[in-house]
């Protein structure tokens, strides 16, 4: 169940809604069978919604888009993945409580 801006990003919607994105793209890889990952999503959801217009925020189903996923060499999940100007600026493999996470993010938000 996603929040209201979280993104699901797809092999059809990859290319326009990430890679020509004018803002940061925070991609969440995870899958339906993994227990950190239900952890993490409503953080991933809150954080969507508060930072509206700073960055675009989106999950990546592992398991439903393989292309992408190995793309980015994800061997674990969650992985928390942050691009900026279509670049990878920020890597975080694991849960990790919201404070942690946006300590890690915001560096590149601004």
């Amino acid at each position: 169940m996603a929040g209201a801006h979280t993104l699901t990003f797809t092999d059809d919607n990859y290319d326009t809604d990430v890679k020509s994105s004018d803002i940061p793209v925070l991609i969440d890889f995870w899958a339906t069978w993994c227990p950190p990952c239900k952890m993490l999503a409503p953080i991933i959801d809150e954080i969507a919604d508060e930072l509206v217009g700073k960055v675009k925020v989106g999950k990546v189903d592992t398991d439903a888009c393989p292309e992408i996923r190995d793309s980015f060499g994800i061997n674990s999940i969650p992985t928390v993945v942050l691009l900026k100007g279509g670049k990878e600026v920020e890597r975080i493999v694991g849960f990790m409580p919201k404070k942690n996470l946006l300590a890690k993010l915001e560096p590149h938000l601004s």
